[in-house]
């Protein structure tokens, strides 16, 4: 027996290494990631990573409200009387056939299937956990990545990585390097003035030209020129980032992070603009308008918004990467191959995803669509990687840009469409003729209606949660007194960490003083000895 034990314990070991590389053999896109990895570097990868990220989020939406909202509608059967013909052009339009269909919130009902699921309770509180459940996913991941990126990492060595790259080493009388250094502060502080003038005025200028866009978009009843607001959305994305690009090339900065961070900054204040003036139009116009079901109407304008913005990048795939490849190596080799434009896809995925999260309360299944999309786009994107672009001539710091991209996707993404979902819910009134909603002042008052149906006896301690907690303004208020204390404590400790991680180093370097002092001063004496 003795003797089979160690042949048993190894026999195991590699049936355990042999089931953990098919596990990591069977994971969505894993060869195809440590190709892009190993070929372009961590800071595209990346890229990647958060799209695979994002498709997760998006699968479990599609899982979540097709278990709990559509099957049991299914079940009851539709709640649409007249249907139309399918004529192909629902599939970028949203509308005609789909418009009967149980992809927008017209479709479903508000009564009870079998008499004990109740139709409103399963619509909203399923998008509320849904909601809830991705606030907690991405404050974890932020949390987790920002400790591990920039808490715990060394800053020291960039600081002077960035003093030894920057210096100028013809400039050595004093006087001169003052007058240099304000000289060339001066010019690059009206350069860097110039550019942000420049890019605001093209974000506020886009902004009253999708205003306007909506307003004549408001009575347009034909499908094909519903595509018009999409298309020219689609497009100032499109352009306009470029733009911005080609004026922070112009700028000239000495820190390529740096670059990078201005860049995301004014594709945020563009996308983020334009999507807070079309929730302006859909909370105000759309909403207070006479139209019969504008949910389906908000939910028809979110679907083509995520489809005509699905073939703009591949556009941008196309002008961005291949023409640039054939521009740079045909035309002009001054340009040479181009490389891969983290930071702009990156926010392309932003703004689709924040467009998915809008949506959730118009179109349920309106993941699945977004699903296809980030899918098929992969590999839009890895065949464009490998045959148009180079690797990054400059390499930075991929982890905290990842951090960096998560606290974007939650704020102002997460949290602005997730403003817009609860205004929709507490304060406009659902449509009287379809809907689960339907005959209700809001779509809140649903939950109101069925704690007062409740059984005060049997379920006692759900009416306190609910009277004295979800209710209760003055919960709400403590509640964030505690979480800013908790914050504060959290970087308290964080800064001790930080002070008592700098005195340890100090204390090395005195050691390592000391103990080379004393190892020429014994040098010293045993020359004197002998």
């Amino acid at each position: 027996m003795a003797l089979n034990c160690p042949n048993g314990y190894s026999s195991l070991r590699r049936c355990g290494a042999a089931m953990e590389a098919v596990r990591q053999t069977m994971q969505l896109w894993q060869s195809i990631m440590k190709e892009i990895g190993g070929r372009f570097g961590t800071s595209v990868l990346s890229y990647f990573s958060f799209l695979k990220w994002l498709l997760m989020f998006n699968i479990f939406s599609f899982l979540v409200n097709f278990g709990f909202i559509t099957i049991p509608q299914l079940v009851q059967g539709s709640n649409i009387t007249n249907c139309q013909g399918f004529k192909g052009l629902e599939l970028i339009t949203g509308a005609g056939h789909f418009r009967q269909t149980v992809m927008y919130y017209g479709a479903y009902s508000g009564s009870e299937v079998n008499s004990r699921y109740n139709m409103q309770l399963a619509y909203f509180f399923t998008i509320a956990a849904y909601l809830v459940l991705c606030a907690v996913s991405l404050i974890y991941s932020m949390a987790s990545s920002f400790r591990r990126n920039f808490v715990l990492s060394d800053a020291a060595s960039v600081s002077a990585w960035r003093l030894l790259c920057s210096w100028d080493f013809n400039v050595v009388n004093e006087k001169a390097v003052k007058l240099l250094s304000m000289s060339e502060r001066m010019k690059k502080l009206g350069g860097h003035l110039c550019a942000w003038v420049l890019s605001i005025g093209l974000a506020a200028s886009s902004c009253v030209a999708i205003y306007y866009l909506c307003q004549y978009s408001l009575g347009v009843l034909d499908e094909a020129s519903a595509l018009l607001l999409p298309f020219v959305v689609s497009l100032l994305n499109l352009v306009i980032p470029l733009l911005c690009s080609l004026l922070t090339q112009m700028e000239h900065y000495s820190n390529p992070r740096t670059q990078i961070y201005v860049i995301i900054l004014r594709n945020v204040l563009l996308k983020m603009s334009i999507l807070g003036i079309l929730c302006y139009h859909w909370m105000n116009n759309v909403a207070q308008s006479n139209l019969t079901c504008w949910e389906n109407l908000v939910g028809q304008e979110l679907y083509r918004l995520v489809i005509v913005d699905f073939f703009f990048l591949m556009i941008g795939s196309f002008f961005g990467e291949f023409l640039r490849r054939v521009i740079g190596t045909k035309l002009i080799p001054k340009l040479g191959v181009p490389e891969f434009d983290v930071a702009r896809n990156v926010l392309d995925l932003i703004f689709a995803q924040t467009l998915a999260w809008i949506g959730i309360y118009f179109s349920p299944l309106l993941p699945i669509m977004q699903m296809i999309k980030f899918f098929l786009l992969f590999y839009v994107k890895k065949i464009s990687l490998s045959q148009n672009c180079q690797p990054p001539r400059r390499s930075g710091r991929a982890a905290q840009m990842q951090t960096f991209f998560i606290a974007l996707l939650f704020i102002p993404s997460f949290v602005g469409a997730l403003s817009m979902v609860a205004y929709t819910v507490w304060c406009l009134k659902p449509s009287d003729i379809c809907g689960p909603f339907q005959g209700l002042n809001t779509t809140y008052e649903a939950v109101s209606i069925w704690m007062e149906s409740v059984d005060r006896l049997q379920f006692n301690w759900v009416i306190w949660i609910y009277d004295k907690m979800i209710t209760s303004e003055l919960f709400f208020f403590l509640l964030s007194l505690i979480i800013l204390v908790l914050i504060y404590f959290f970087w308290q400790i964080t800064q001790g960490r930080k002070l008592l991680i700098t005195l340890l180093k100090e204390q090395i370097v005195n050691v390592s003083s000391c103990f080379n002092v004393s190892a020429v001063q014994f040098g010293h004496f045993t020359n004197y000895c002998t």
